[in-house]
């Protein structure tokens, strides 16, 4: 079959790209590259299964064209990052939610599959106004701050993108599934826009101190792009799926201070770890989660999906990457 990702030189998209290409299919990717990177799809121009189109899912030309010539959609493009998001709320507003609406219309009058990315911010601060909360499931209330809040306009985008999806699939008859991916990280993965492993490992490998940011008892559950990308492929092999929004993660639970130990560990390095209030880093009033634990059970129960990699791989493979990156740089300059 031909797939067209969009957003598909990000992270999650140039992995799933990857895979979708050694399971014998081809690939047409859109992006507009202002967060994804060509250098992560690099090595697959020039292939004949793979097609690059720089442009926007808001323009509604290039998307009709693009998913006309496809088979099946997964939807990964949107405006991503904390910092981008605060500094960017316009853009993230009308990127999230015309950009996946586009997607959903184009996609249910030529009748194609689409598997749609949302987010486990949705679930914003659920765990914390429930304490008996182990871990988030599909079916729990999602608990936002008030909209004078920044931070939370993201969240209310995607959430958005779930109602659509879900109105197309019931309107409509669009087979279309919603995935809430929890803290996927590993190679490729940008530190630019405010993600806490790359950011970590680069600062460490460099000697300059890790900011954490807030006291740094915060958890975070942590998916190696490995195992969330066989779970798209899954849930894309899944009919029983349709219709529905699963979580994909993995539920073992890290401190960022611990997080920042590991990496210290690992890179063999000395430097300094401080912590830095949020409002110095996104300014007064923001609010962040204490903990954001998956419940991965409908997920399981749809594919059998059990996550296999954990998250000293996770920091492992980063820590590779970003070694053998500097390592490179450095031979450049001498």
């Amino acid at each position: 079959m031909t797939y067209l990702i969009t957003g598909g030189a990000g992270f999650i998209g140039s992995h799933l790209a990857d895979r979708l290409i050694e399971n014998g299919h081809r690939v047409r990717v859109l992006d507009d590259l202002s967060t994804g990177r060509r250098e992560n799809i690099a090595h697959l121009e020039g292939r004949d299964e793979f097609t690059l189109t720089t442009g926007s899912v808001l323009d509604e030309d290039v998307l009709d064209r693009e998913i006309g010539a496809a088979d099946r959609v997964v939807h990964l493009a949107a405006a991503v990052g904390v910092k981008r998001i605060l500094d960017r709320p316009v853009e993230t507003i009308h990127t999230n939610v015309d950009g996946t609406k586009n997607v959903l219309q184009r996609a249910a009058e030529e009748d194609k599959k689409v598997l749609a990315a949302s987010t486990s911010e949705v679930y914003g601060k659920a765990m914390q106004e429930n304490e008996d909360l182990e871990a988030l499931s599909e079916t729990d209330n999602w608990t936002l701050g008030a909209t004078g809040k920044r931070r939370w306009a993201y969240a209310c985008t995607k959430a958005m993108d779930e109602f659509l999806a879900q109105a197309y699939h019931d309107e409509y008859g669009l087979p279309v599934t919603c995935v809430r991916f929890f803290n996927t990280a590993g190679p490729r993965q940008s530190g630019q826009y405010g993600m806490v492993i790359p950011t970590f490992v680069e600062r460490a490998l460099s000697g300059q101190p890790l900011d954490i940011h807030g006291d740094g008892t915060q958890t975070r559950c942590f998916t190696h792009i490995d195992d969330a990308v066989r779970a798209v492929v899954q849930l894309l092999d899944t009919p029983a799926a349709e219709g529905e929004v699963v979580n994909v993660g993995q539920p073992t639970e890290i401190s960022i201070n611990d997080l920042a130990e590991r990496v210290l560990a690992l890179t063999g390095s000395n430097a300094d770890v401080r912590h830095v209030p949020y409002e110095e880093v996104y300014g007064d009033g923001f609010e962040d989660m204490k903990r954001r634990t998956p419940d991965c059970s409908k997920l399981a129960d749809l594919t059998g999906y059990e996550p296999q990699r954990t998250v000293d791989d996770i920091l492992r493979d980063v820590i590779e990457e970003v070694g053998a990156a500097k390592d490179e740089e450095a031979g450049a300059v001498a």
